[in-house]
């Protein structure tokens, strides 16, 4: 996988995990939300992280790579638990990233 191609699968993720914590906080019952926040955050962070590093020539990014396909499925599995329409965009924007992650490692 070209790395532009990853960067754009993260840069996607990010986006709709963002997107998804933050409607998250207009649902009506923000207890149920909250797993689901923390999960959005850390995705977003770890693919923020490594499309930072993607951009450093010859950086090892084995293990980010590897945390980052971990967390993007975490947070697939949180978000598809949900019925709301910005929950159900975030999943398929880590699903897709996910199986990035596993492209751009193989």
């Amino acid at each position: 996988m070209r790395n532009q191609e990853f960067l754009n699968k993260l840069s996607n993720c990010i986006n709709h995990c963002n997107y998804c914590a933050d409607a998250c906080l207009d649902e009506d019952n923000l207890k149920k939300m909250v797993e689901c926040i923390r999960k959005d955050k850390v995705c977003a962070s770890a693919c923020a992280s490594l499309a930072d590093i993607l951009t450093v020539k010859n950086a090892n990014v084995t293990g980010l790579v590897k945390y980052c396909e971990q967390v993007c499925r975490e947070c697939a599995e949180e978000c598809e638990k949900h019925d709301s329409q910005h929950c159900k965009d975030c999943a398929k924007a880590c699903r897709e990233c996910e199986e990035a992650c596993k492209k751009f490692a193989a």
